[in-house]
Order: structure tokens, then C-alpha cells, then sequence
């Protein structure tokens, strides 16, 4: 059995070292304070008695479990990062335990009158009986994804300590800024030398994720005329409404707020405006490729629509691909789905397969080379003070790792039939 108290002192050790990202940063780690988790993370690993731990220049962190069977298996990974979101401040997790919640609101901060609600947050309440762990109300927890770093160090931990349960070659990866979409810039994929992997990065417990949105950024940049307001007739040209113009265009119920499961948008997310220049940020979202790129060609059109109507370059639009659909790369070998699954239920809850709404480490190393399907790690509300997770979620996904090894020593051949 896992030790629920084990688990909780390590998942509150990960939680209370500050490790935010940093979006404006060019190093990597993109802040300093990362490297304080990642070293204990490496000491950490050699103390349970894994093998061949090493840490990068960067910050990238790799380990191996040695198969403790005569016949080959696959060399399989189990990945998740630990920096936290800059979205809310990480400095100072004073996590909370809530031992056998019952239902009802939790204060998390009596001062500032801060109350995490079922009411709102309905997912509290599938986990009556249970034993979270919140914030304080003033940071978030940290669970995305040091949730992931408890499962992985605990299942091996675990696989170390009970010798019968047999598996093959087993890597470990922890990354920095996956937070702002860096975590796999930078993971060599070869040194891994795995043939598949999973993120450790999901939500509620049954999350499967094999795929995830096409993702690009675009700015837009609105050019005005700026003239003394008292002459301005026939003159000024305000670069604001223009934009008003242009973002009323764009179709107002495809945007995050109205949309769900495999639904594209577009989302802007930052406006810096005067009359002679605005710039709009914009991300655009779609699990469909195709869609995908009629939305990139959309924005562009309808800005050479606005120069005509002004007779000048008023609007430019300039896209940068983020990244794409893992689903393309993970279909070919959909066994490494199946086993998963098939864990899942061995363990007697089921699986949600179901599209990410947004990105993850495992999309750009499954197109680097490393199929890398998503799975739960326990948590919800991530990036904010209502952020929490049941310990026994962590739990169940230190048990699907520990399921998923004893599977992959297995005869493969189910899961891989029907694949050609």
C-alpha cells in the first residue's frame, strides 16, 4: 500500500519551494529559484535508488529504474515538470489539509474572506470522505505539476521497494517552463532513449489525453493617423476603433468563454492602444487542422478587408505557430493509449478519454520523436488560489504508473493488434 502521510510530506516539500516561471526571461530555467527544487528533486531520486540520475546546464532532470526482468520490454518514460504558472504568485504555499471533507465550503483565508465553494467549484463534491490539500487563499498550490513529481518519484519509489512486481526499464524526466511553453524546447529526446512516454500533468482522476489543440499566436498591429483632435476632421484616423472594428469581426461566440471539447477559438488577451498605433495580442485554437488554418487565414483576411476599405496598410497580422495535434503522432501506436486504459480500469475506475483544451509537454515531444500521451495527476483549478487536490487522486495515478510498468512487461501483443 502507498502511505497517504508519505505522500503528503512530499507533495507539501514540492509545494512550499517557489519555482514560478518567467515569460519575459531568455535563460532557461527562466527564473534562478527553479534550480532549488530541481536539485532536491535530484538528490531525492539517488536516495530511493534510482540510477543514472543526471541534471542539465538547463535545468532538465533524468533518471532510470532498471528492468528487473530477463526478457525485453520496451524502455518506457514518465514525465512532468516543476516550474508553477506565472499566472499567480507561487512564493509562500501555505498548503492546507482538509482531512475527510464533507461537502461544504471551505475557508481558505477567515481574514481576507476567501471561500472555496461547491457551490462554484461542483467537483468538490466527488470527493466527499476524501483528504485535500488547498491553498491559503493568497497563492496557488502548485499541484500542476508537482502533483506529477509525487506520483513518479512515489511509484518508483514504490517499484524499488517491492521487487515482485516485475517491469522493464523505466526513465524519469522532469522539466522546467513547461508553464510558458518551454518545457520540451530544450528535453533530449535521444538521451531519454525511451519508446514511449506519458506526462504526468492531467486533472481529475480517468483522465486520458492523446490529443490537444493546434495552437498559434498572432499580433496585430492597427496603424492610425494622430492629428490635434481641434483639426482632426478628415484627418485623424483612430487606430482604436479600428480595432473595435476588427475584433467585433471575428466571430464573437468562438472564443474561449463560449466554447468546449474539441471547439476552436480565438481568445485576445492583451490590448495596447492609442490612437496612432494598437496592438492586439490574440492565441488561436483548434483540435481540427484544417480549421485550424481557415482561422489563421481568416485573421489575415479580414484585415486586407479593413486596408481596403481605408485604402492604406492600416492592419497587419503577423502569426507565429505554437504548436500542434499530438493525436497524429500517438494514432500509429495507439497500444501505448490501450495499456493505459487497460491500467485504469485494472485498478477499478474509468478512464475519460478526452481532448486537452490547451497544450502540454507531451505534444512536442510526441513530434520530436517521443509519443507521449497525457494522463490525470490529480488536481483542479490550477494557476489560482482556489487550486487544491485530493490526496487520494495522487494516490490513484502513483497506482497507474505502478500499473502501466507491470503491463509494458507484459505480452504486448493485444494492445498493439489492430494498429497496422
Amino acid at each position: 500500500m502507498i502511505e497517504k502521510k508519505h505522500i503528503i510530506d512530499r507533495f507539501t516539500s514540492y509545494v512550499t519551494i517557489d519555482t514560478e516561471s518567467d515569460p519575459n526571461s531568455n535563460t532557461t530555467p527562466s527564473t534562478e529559484k527553479q534550480w532549488n527544487l530541481a536539485n532536491k528533486l535530484v538528490e531525492e531520486l539517488k536516495q530511493i535508488g534510482l540510477e543514472d540520475v543526471t541534471i542539465d546546464e538547463n535545468a532538465y532532470i533524468m533518471a532510470t529504474l532498471p528492468s528487473n526482468v530477463s526478457y525485453p520490454v520496451p524502455v518506457i518514460g514518465f514525465i512532468s515538470h516543476f516550474d508553477t504558472s506565472p499566472d499567480f504568485t507561487g512564493a509562500n504555499v501555505k498548503p492546507q489539509i482538509i482531512e475527510n471533507y464533507d461537502g461544504k465550503d471551505i475557508v481558505l483565508n477567515e481574514e481576507q474572506n476567501i471561500i472555496l465553494s461547491p457551490d462554484y467549484f461542483e467537483d468538490l463534491l466527488m470527493y466527499k470522505g476524501q483528504t485535500l490539500i488547498t491553498t491559503d487563499g493568497t497563492t496557488l498550490l502548485g499541484a500542476d505539476d508537482k502533483a506529477g513529481i509525487t506520483e513518479i518519484v512515489s511509484a518508483m519509489e514504490y517499484l524499488i521497494n517491492n521487487p515482485e512486481i516485475k517491469h522493464g526499464k523505466i526513465r524519469v524526466g522532469f522539466t522546467p517552463d513547461e508553464e510558458i511553453g518551454r518545457g520540451a524546447h530544450k528535453f533530449d529526446v535521444e538521451k531519454f532513449g525511451a519508446e514511449w512516454a506519458y506526462t504526468m500533468d492531467g486533472s481529475q482522476v480517468g483522465e486520458l489525453e492523446y490529443e490537444n489543440f493546434n495552437a498559434a499566436g498572432a499580433v496585430v498591429t492597427i496603424k492610425g493617423k494622430i492629428v490635434h483632435p481641434g483639426y482632426a476632421k478628415g484627418k485623424m484616423i483612430n487606430s482604436m476603433y479600428i480595432a473595435t472594428d476588427y475584433i467585433n469581426s471575428l466571430p464573437r461566440l468562438e472564443t474561449p468563454e463560449h466554447t468546449e471539447g474539441r471547439e476552436g477559438f480565438f481568445h485576445l488577451h492583451t490590448i495596447d492602444g492609442s490612437v496612432d498605433e494598437t496592438k492586439l495580442q490574440y492565441i488561436i485554437r483548434d483540435h481540427n487542422k484544417e480549421h485550424f488554418e481557415a482561422r489563421k487565414e481568416m485573421m489575415k483576411e479580414l484585415a486586407n478587408d479593413i486596408n481596403e476599405q481605408f485604402q492604406m496598410e492600416a492592419v497587419s497580422v503577423k502569426i507565429k505557430d505554437q504548436y500542434f495535434n499530438m493525436r497524429e503522432k500517438i494514432e500509429p501506436v495507439m497500444h501505448i493509449v490501450s495499456i493505459a486504459k487497460e491500467a485504469m480500469e485494472q485498478l477499478g475506475f474509468k478512464p475519460l478519454i478526452k481532448p486537452i483544451r490547451g497544450g502540454t509537454d507531451g505534444s512536442q515531444l510526441s513530434f520530436m520523436g517521443l509519443p507521449c500521451p497525457n494522463i490525470f495527476a490529480g488536481g483542479h483549478n490550477f494557476h489560482g488560489r482556489y487550486e487544491y487536490v485530493p490526496v487520494e487522486s495522487i494516490i490513484k495515478a502513483t497506482e497507474v504508473i505502478v500499473k502501466i510498468a507491470e503491463l509494458t512487461a507484459k505480452d504486448l501483443t493485444n494492445y498493439k493488434s489492430g494498429e497496422e
